[in-house]
């Protein structure tokens, strides 16, 4: 495996730290895993997570919010082993999972569903107004000299 050394971003980027961590855990995390997940973009500032928790109850499944991390939980208890059940074959996991997406600033949860075994987490990147872009009027010189005048008349 190779490794990636990010000092030459830490030398140069400031107040990205977040960023640079995020890129170093992304990097050691294992692709795959359980359950499968699919990421959706609906649009510029929409996304959706959608999981395949299949055999997972909503009272057997978490969700929460943390510091922009996403956390996704499932777990259920071991079932009773009845005496006069016995398996051939088991290839029904029965485990508990957890499964973790970091956030980016200003996106917030806004639903969660569960449908056919599929857990569908809604998503939204909801800027604040002062953060977003707006124009600037330019103004020439002889407009700026038209107002002092103006003022100075005026006092």
């Amino acid at each position: 495996m190779t490794n990636i050394d990010f000092s030459p971003l830490f030398r140069s980027m400031i107040g990205f730290d977040r960023m640079t961590s995020a890129l170093e855990n992304a990097y050691r995390t294992e692709p795959g895993g359980y359950p499968p997940y699919n990421i959706e973009s609906g649009g510029e500032n929409d996304y959706r997570i959608t999981m395949a928790v299949a055999g997972f109850a909503e009272k057997d499944l978490s969700l929460e919010v943390k510091e922009n991390i996403l956390t996704v939980s499932g777990g259920r208890a071991e079932e009773e082993e009845a005496t006069d059940r016995r398996f051939l074959y088991r290839g029904i996991a029965n485990r508990s999972f957890e499964r973790k997406f970091q956030l980016a600033d200003y996106v917030r949860v806004l639903d969660a569903k569960l449908e056919n075994g599929l857990l569908h987490i809604d998503l939204r990147r909801e800027i604040p107004e002062a953060m977003k872009p707006r124009k600037i009027e330019i103004r020439s010189d002889t407009s700026r000299f038209i107002e002092a005048t103006k003022t100075q008349a005026a006092a």
